[in-house]
């Protein structure tokens, strides 16, 4: 099969790097998908073991069309026999950009209409419409410049959906992006676990707990479910086998150096409950405190954080003070290096030093930069003492 993953904006080297240290190579990526060869075990893995890929996409056809005619005719010719139940739950999910097919409910209605009517015929059941009873499929078809390409989502609800973080708090960050942010860090516990890391703007935990499943080798859909699961046409046992694979990597017993804090003890507590869901509640030390308290006697740590900026904090001044107290409490640990994901467009002004690196990325609908500051390097910290 072929099988598509789509992938946020900016965030395509991550996920290849990711899809490589599982043992794909050739996955070329392209209009925000990354394409690769796969098979049903494939499926599964990479639903359990992807951190920042969006979802796990089967790619069923692609083919030219300007016409509702067109576009009913070539649903109608996947074989969707193959694929759907007669009591499949067929949610249509499309999307078109630069087409001549731009009504894009009518568009899903026309190609659902063809698959009911498919179904209908392989099946001589002689019935025009579907009980939708049974599991749910969603059907995805992305037309792009009068091409379209029809899919089936695997994955059912996002990746991002982890299945730890069930409780509401203000403003926060996509497991997802949490994940691929630490991937673009120097935070690298395969190599170095002990290397501190620490978020003091940690809210309801969401970076410390994707560092620390990181750290700890803890795939993050290991613990919940997928659509693929419920289908006739997956085989018996391959989430139960990539389920198994997983947790034969954990490395739950290993010795971290995380730290979360927040100035919110209604925050400290929520992250504390979702680092105990995730299973990770302990290897982090979460506590309330504020920013500017923070310190370290550990050399060369990561600070990677999501501070408060317009919509948790209206007032401008307000979130230029904070700036400009966060800059004085990281100049006093020249061996860190912060990575800081802010959409405040004066951040490195207030903050007080112009960052070693700027990556344009997207928070929900908020168009953001990653601020990268590094530290001073070990050599350069062994000639200040020399």
């Amino acid at each position: 099969m072929q099988l598509l993953i789509p992938v946020a904006a900016g965030l395509e080297g991550v996920v290849k790097k990711q899809l490589l240290s599982l043992g794909y190579g050739k996955a070329p990526a392209e209009n925000g998908r990354i394409e690769l060869a796969g098979d049903w075990a494939d499926v599964a893995r990479l639903n359990v073991f992807l951190r920042s890929g969006e979802r796990v996409l089967i790619k069923l056809k692609e083919f030219p069309a300007e016409t509702f005619d067109e576009l009913y005719d070539n649903f109608y010719s996947v074989p969707w026999e193959e694929w759907l139940a007669p009591d499949s739950k067929i949610l249509m999910d499309g999307k078109s950009v630069s087409s001549r097919l731009a009504a894009i409910k009518a568009a899903g209605g026309v190609a659902k209409k063809a698959i009911v009517r498919r179904l209908a015929d392989k099946k001589r059941s002689g019935r025009k419409t579907l009980s939708e009873t049974g599991a749910r499929s969603v059907v995805g078809f992305s037309i792009y410049k009068d091409r379209v390409t029809v899919t089936l989502d695997t994955s059912g609800d996002g990746l991002h959906k982890r299945g730890y973080r069930s409780l509401a708090y203000t403003a926060p960050l996509k497991e997802t992006l949490a994940a691929a942010i630490i991937d673009l860090s120097f935070y690298r516990p395969e190599t170095d676990s002990e290397k501190p890391f620490a978020d003091v703007f940690c809210g309801s935990g969401t970076l410390p707990i994707e560092a620390a499943m990181k750290a700890l080798r803890i795939a993050p859909g290991a613990e919940r479910d997928f659509d693929f699961r419920h289908w006739e046409c997956a085989p018996d046992g391959i989430f139960e086998r990539a389920r198994e694979e997983a947790k034969d990597k954990e490395l739950r017993g290993r010795r971290v150096c995380i730290r979360g804090a927040d100035i919110s003890s209604e925050a400290i507590s929520i992250a504390k409950f979702h680092a105990r869901r995730a299973g990770v509640g302990h290897a982090v030390d979460f506590s309330v405190a504020d920013m500017r308290r923070f310190q370290s006697s550990v050399p060369c740590g990561v600070m990677i954080c999501n501070p408060p900026y317009g919509e948790r904090l209206s007032d401008v001044e307000e979130v230029k003070t904070l700036c400009r107290d966060f800059g004085k409490m990281f100049r006093a640990l020249p061996d860190w290096s912060a990575y800081i994901l802010t959409s405040f467009p004066e951040f490195e002004r207030y903050f007080g030093k112009r960052s070693d690196r700027k990556k344009k990325l997207f928070n929900a609908n908020l168009v953001c930069g990653l601020y990268t500051y590094f530290g001073r390097r070990p050599e350069e910290r062994e000639e200040d003492f020399s």
